[in-house]
């Protein structure tokens, strides 16, 4: 069975994750550290303790062949497609095997100007559309998750 694992860690889309899935029926769960606990109707919820990547490993090592997972994080989201899982992030971005290498490569890159100094642009303030893509590309991953 198909199950959704979420990087809940200011994930911006919970609800709108637990909402999509239940349509499914798939289960959802949350996993968040100390300091960002969170319990959510139709989800259950995994308390990790606090350092970091702590949730990430825990999900990896939660996520089977076929399961779903919301995370913005890159590295995870790597881990997650060698583990022949789905992932998408906040704003509707599959990450996928033809993808994942690029992703990776600007993060590491933007590490490297940030520790020299560096400045970079943060991100844009969310927006109703963001919601919107991300409501409409995590209902088709449900869709080709489960037919696989």
């Amino acid at each position: 069975m198909v199950s959704v694992l979420v990087d809940a860690d200011g994930c911006p889309v919970v609800d709108k994750t637990i909402k999509i899935a239940q349509h499914f029926g798939l289960k959802v769960t949350l996993l968040c550290d100390t300091a960002h606990y969170m319990q959510r109707e139709g989800a259950e919820t995994i308390m990790v303790s606090k350092g970091a990547d702590a949730v990430d490993f825990v999900l990896v090592n939660k996520v089977n062949k076929g399961d779903v997972v919301v995370t913005q994080d890159y590295g995870l989201a790597a881990m997650v497609l060698a583990k022949q899982g789905f992932a998408i992030d906040q704003n509707g971005r599959w990450y996928t095997p033809e993808n994942i290498d690029q992703l990776l490569n600007s993060r590491h890159i933007s590490k490297k100007i940030r520790q020299a100094g560096g400045r970079l642009k943060g991100p844009r303030k969310r927006q109703k559309e963001d919601d919107e893509k991300f409501e409409m590309h995590f209902h088709r991953l449900c869709e080709h998750a489960l037919k696989n």
